[in-house]
């Protein structure tokens, strides 16, 4: 008899269990769609941004130097920064244009 009622409330946990990580599932999930998604989609934008990059695009690097490109190698761009001031800065420290930012 006792085998009979142990049988019964062995049953019952299996479906606890699914809901007990329901909530863990949907924390990855919110995490993924707020977080991880939109990190991949910027890095893919600015990806594509430093493989557009031309000769004569106004940009600013990460250390907010503004220049202007010059040459572009294959890890690293030649930026003029003043009137025959020249600097060599890798790829990855270019985060924006300014071709679309009125002059002063």
């Amino acid at each position: 008899m006792d085998y009979l009622l142990m049988a019964q409330q062995g049953t019952g946990t299996e479906g606890n269990a699914f809901s007990a990580f329901l909530p863990l599932i949907l924390i990855v999930v919110i995490f993924y769609f707020f977080m991880i998604r939109p990190q991949v989609k910027r890095q893919k934008t600015l990806k594509k941004f430093r493989e557009s990059l031309a000769k004569g695009d106004k940009v600013v690097t990460t250390g907010g130097i503004y220049g202007k490109v010059m040459e572009i190698k294959d890890t690293a761009i030649l930026l003029q920064i003043d009137d025959n001031v020249k600097i060599l800065v890798d790829k990855s420290a270019v985060v924006k244009d300014m071709t679309d930012v009125p002059a002063k």
